[in-house]
């Protein structure tokens, strides 16, 4: 009898793993990172892992690393090191906010020694190519833009990298060597620039823009745009700065060869001319706060990627409602390699003529999201094995300021959707990556479900204080009321809610920013604007203060893009 029951559960056992479940019903694990952090997002974090992840997600296959300052300091960093190292192993990674600190805070956390930011070692470590940052969009809600807005950053390069020194009068001369040979012996040195200084006090800075990865950058972009249904736009100060046409380029090179025919056949170039668009950053910056209608998405170099997504989260809101994904190449290969290969791979398969340029001329594979799967030998094509990297965190930092209520008693209310669709993005390709098909149906399918309990959280009128105002839930109680709808939802049961037509269109008033704002000041421009002092302001006013303050929408310039309108070529 013992015997029966025990083949029995064996048997229940086996068919439960095999339905991606494990015996006591979770979903299977799959391998994946997660680094902690520190502050208010840490605590946030740990009540999503504790009330959505770990009640339906076995975690056992899951490496965790802690990255707060005093983990960092006590191990000399080592776990910053092992984090990265196990990044590039896995290729799927939660990260948390982190805290890189100040001279005041390496003495107010009792810090050895300052701290880099560890953003820097993770790109580097994994090959970074781009940071994908995206709107989050919730069915029902007004948030910013009407339509998904995608935007790149290259994850290498540019200011962040420089170095420097303060030096005074003088000659500097910057001296490129191509080999270490010809550094030590002095021959086939390259004069990159050359000029007098002719003030006491002067800083001299360096850096520069790697392009290898910028071809990878572009068959990413061109291919997330092409998917939502967006225009695809360039941003460079090309015009200025010549030593950014290369990246323009580069892009423009991509698009033509593999994406045009298929943005022109879904029409998404109506507004461009039928070309892909340049657009300098200074132009960038207005069409942002113009473009409100969303729809359209924008490559730039890092430091530009950084400032202009900036502008985007403040456009759709706060830096809360945009999405942060560091897509890196493991080191044995690149995105747009693997693709091509895999694209031969298949059509050779199927018995049709294949090469790299007939598959890059059909587009098939070459903008495909790569994930671990083998390329077989095909003639003088060997074995090739490629994993894409991916990091997802939210876009805001550690909320300090929420942290220290927190730490007082204090109630807060904290929105945890950028960390919730950072878990989510992180999972997702966790599943992407694996071979065991029904534990990454299950893992989609689990994805599917916490998006769904978040978003009619916010849309029943039950969100968090930046959403629903004061009669909002605590974050406490927020977590606690979308990790009960997701096992409604995981149940497959029905939800007795209704949605709130309050929660609609969630006031700017709302928001934390607003606690900053001068509301004198806002009072003293208000008058300047109303004219004729009746309390309230005409459209003739309200036009004569957007024309004033630089915010008045151009007309639509028809055939002819606002930026080809030499918008685009500008100072």
């Amino acid at each position: 009898m013992l015997a029966t029951t025990m083949r029995r559960a064996a048997q229940q056992g086996r068919r439960l793993m095999s339905d991606g479940l494990t015996a006591e019903g979770k979903i299977k694990s799959l391998p994946m990172v997660y680094i902690k952090g520190e502050e208010m997002t840490r605590y946030a974090a740990q009540l999503m892992l504790e009330n959505w992840l770990e009640p339906h997600i076995d975690t056992s296959a899951w490496e965790f690393f802690d990255l707060s300052c005093a983990a960092r300091d006590a191990s000399n960093d080592q776990t910053l090191k092992d984090a990265v190292a196990a990044g590039a192993k896995i290729g799927a990674i939660f990260k948390e906010p982190t805290v890189t600190p100040s001279a005041e805070q390496v003495k107010e956390f009792g810090l050895s020694k300052p701290l880099p930011s560890p953003n820097g070692a993770m790109r580097r470590g994994w090959n970074g190519v781009t940071i994908s940052r995206d709107t989050i969009h919730i069915d029902g809600v007004e948030l910013g833009f009407k339509s998904p807005v995608l935007f790149e950053r290259h994850a290498v390069g540019g200011e962040y990298g420089a170095g420097w020194k303060e030096v005074g009068k003088g000659r500097l001369i910057t001296t490129y060597f191509p080999d270490k040979e010809s550094f030590e012996d002095g021959e086939d040195a390259i004069i990159v620039d050359a000029r007098i200084l002719d003030n006491e006090r002067n800083v001299a800075v360096v850096y520069h823009n790697p392009l290898d990865n910028v071809e990878a950058l572009a068959h990413h972009f061109f291919s997330r745009t092409l998917k939502a249904g967006v225009t695809p736009y360039v941003v460079t100060k090309k015009t200025v700065f010549k030593w950014q046409e290369p990246f323009w380029a580069i892009h423009k090179k991509v698009f033509d060869e593999n994406y045009k025919a298929k943005f022109l056949e879904k029409g998404l170039l109506e507004n461009t001319g039928g070309e892909l668009q340049h657009l300098i950053s200074d132009a960038a910056t207005m069409q942002i706060i113009r473009w409100t209608r969303g729809g359209f998405g924008m490559s730039a170099h890092n430091y530009d990627g950084d400032m202009l997504t900036d502008e985007v989260a403040q456009v759709h809101r706060s830096p809360g409602f945009i999405t942060s994904n560091l897509v890196g190449v493991a080191a044995d290969g690149s995105p747009v390699k693997f693709c091509v290969l895999s694209c031969i791979a298949s059509r050779r398969r199927r018995g049709v003529s294949a090469t790299p340029s007939t598959c890059r001329a059909d587009g098939v594979g070459v903008g495909a999201t790569p994930s671990t799967r083998p390329c077989w030998s095909l003639r003088d094509l060997t074995f090739h094995l490629i994993t894409q990297i991916k990091e997802f965190e939210a876009s805001h930092g550690t909320v300090s300021d929420l942290w220290h209520q927190h730490l007082r008693g204090e109630p807060t209310s904290f929105n945890p959707l950028g960390m919730a669709e950072a878990v989510m993005g992180a999972l997702s390709h966790a599943a992407d990556l694996s071979k065991d098909e029904e534990t990454a149906r299950k893992t989609h399918e689990y994805v599917t479900c916490l998006r769904r309990a978040m978003h009619n959280t916010f849309k029943y009128g039950q969100g968090t204080w930046d959403m629903a105002g004061p009669s909002g839930l605590t974050t406490e109680q927020f977590v606690e009321k979308v990790g009960n709808r997701l096992s409604k939802y995981l149940a497959q049961e029905s939800d007795d809610e209704f949605v709130d037509p309050s929660a609609s269109k969630p006031s700017v008033l709302l928001r934390r920013a607003a606690k900053q704002v001068d509301t004198d000041k806002v009072q003293e421009l208000f008058a300047e604007f109303d004219t004729d002092s009746d309390g309230s302001i005409s459209v003739e006013e309200f036009t004569e203060m957007m024309i004033k303050l630089g915010l008045a929408p151009p007309k639509e310039p028809g055939k002819e893009s606002a930026s080809r309108a030499k918008i685009d070529e500008g100072a």
